[in-house]
């Protein structure tokens, strides 16, 4: 049978499609993941943030990555190039008439295995298994929400992540491509170390990734190694959530912090760190940290060292305003509190501040603070800050990409990259918000919604 005789009689019409509430999308089974080779038309491609949307296409999809995009001219159906490419190979058709698809996007700072709460004592009532649940229920809704791949910085207990990442890959669960930096490496009873509870609660749900000294922490990059994080996650300040009250700059000495990112450079890893305070910031982004993550206090100085290192800041604006809204209302503890209102003063100029200073933004949101899903609402306060559309898009896809070291496989729709596509309403380079409505979702190349 050929090409367009498929065409004219196997589409599967994406408005019907795309009526079927997102709860009631099938999990993989034989059938789906025997489908290898897709065509899709759609109404117009943005290859990525830098190019306009092109007008109708097809976009033909085999073995999870894309091999061919052509435009379509005047009253072609399926150009004759498109039959010659495709042949009998392509088995499924996907009506997208109406939507302009785009590169899936990324988000760069996520917490999969956990959900809001100012609960910080549900970690001493909750099993391993609750975690794994929750990681895996997230991965979905994060993957229908239109990101593709994410970078999960800190898991609720060991070997969640790494175990999810593996069944998104092989398709045993759907979600997002997941890079993970597995448990946080924290100082002793910082930011990221269990604190709050009498000290033989603490001692038993210590994650064993505190660390002291140079050797000590060192070790703990090479033992995250071990166990297979992709990245190495640090709390270089102190923290928000967490029940510790000294303050939210920074925890490790300078020797600390080279020896974890020496190390982790000699095991090929990137480090990425949290940090609110100005001096954590610059402490951290002079030993050779890839990313500083939330940067709250940054100012000229922190800023000119993130320069120099090329240091990219994460904001994770979505975090700071999930967490005001509960403030004063018994939500969180009152150390959590008087946190909560000290940043908030400086949270909403984070992105501002980094532009003027010069600094390279990347989009993260720190979803599992605020609810999964949610995840694109970071884009319109990126917009506040002062970023254009097209920077906004290009944080979440090429940027971003380019941090995950995957600018040659993702972030882009290219002949040859993952088949990682998502279709909106709209030009989201006209108005960057049709990004919080997503009605199509392929990660790598298998339709999750």
């Amino acid at each position: 049978m050929t090409f367009r005789k498929l065409a004219l009689g196997s589409f599967v019409c994406a408005t019907a499609a795309m009526a079927v509430p997102a709860s009631a999308v099938p999990p993989p089974s034989e059938e789906r993941d025997a489908i290898t080779s897709i065509a899709l038309k759609v109404s117009s491609v943005i290859v990525d943030a830098n190019s306009e949307p092109t007008g109708p296409a097809i976009i033909v999809v085999d073995d999870g990555k894309i091999v061919s995009i052509e435009l379509l001219k005047g009253e072609d159906v399926y150009p004759a190039a498109d039959a010659a490419k495709a042949g009998d190979a392509v088995s499924k058709f996907i009506d997208l008439s109406g939507y302009t698809v785009l590169p899936g996007l990324i988000d760069l700072h996520t917490h999969l295995s956990g959900d809001p709460s100012g609960e910080f004592w549900r970690g001493a009532t909750n099993p391993p298994e609750w975690y794994t649940l929750i990681a895996a229920k997230n991965a979905r809704i994060t993957a229908l929400a239109g990101f593709t791949t994410v970078r999960d910085l800190g898991s609720r207990t060991d070997q969640v992540t790494q175990s999810l990442r593996r069944a998104t890959e092989t398709g045993v669960t759907p979600g997002p491509r997941i890079v993970t930096s597995a448990r946080t490496i924290a100082i002793v009873g910082g930011h990221g170390d269990t604190n709050g509870f009498r000290k033989e609660v603490n001692d038993a749900l210590s994650s064993g990734f505190s660390c002291t000294g140079a050797v000590e922490c060192a070790e703990r990059v090479r033992t995250a190694s071990k166990y297979g994080a992709d990245l190495i996650k640090i709390t270089a300040t102190g923290g928000v959530l967490s029940q510790q009250g000294r303050g939210l700059e920074a925890h490790f000495t300078p020797e600390e912090m080279s020896a974890i990112v020496d190390t982790a450079r000699t095991l090929g890893l990137k480090v990425a760190a949290h940090a609110h305070g100005a001096r954590g910031i610059e402490a951290a982004a002079r030993a050779g940290v890839q990313t500083i993550e939330h940067g709250t206090y940054i100012d000229e100085q922190a800023a000119k060292v993130m320069r120099e290192k090329g240091t990219i800041l994460v904001p994770t604006l979505m975090a700071f305003e999930g967490i005001k809204k509960n403030v004063g209302t018994g939500y969180y503890t009152p150390v959590v509190d008087d946190k909560i209102r000290k940043v908030g003063q400086f949270a909403g100029t984070i992105v501002e501040r980094a532009r003027k200073y010069g600094v390279r933004i990347a989009f993260g949101t720190d979803a599992g603070v605020f609810p999964h899903g949610e995840n694109a609402g970071e884009f319109a306060l990126m917009r506040k800050g002062g970023m254009s559309n097209a920077e906004a898009l290009a944080s979440a896809t090429t940027v971003a990409a380019e941090v995950l070291g995957m600018g040659d496989q993702i972030g882009q729709l290219k002949v040859g990259y993952s088949a990682d596509i998502i279709a909106v309403n709209g030009n989201p380079l006209a108005d960057v918000s049709v990004l919080e409505n997503v009605g199509f979702v392929m990660v790598r190349g298998k339709v999750i919604k």
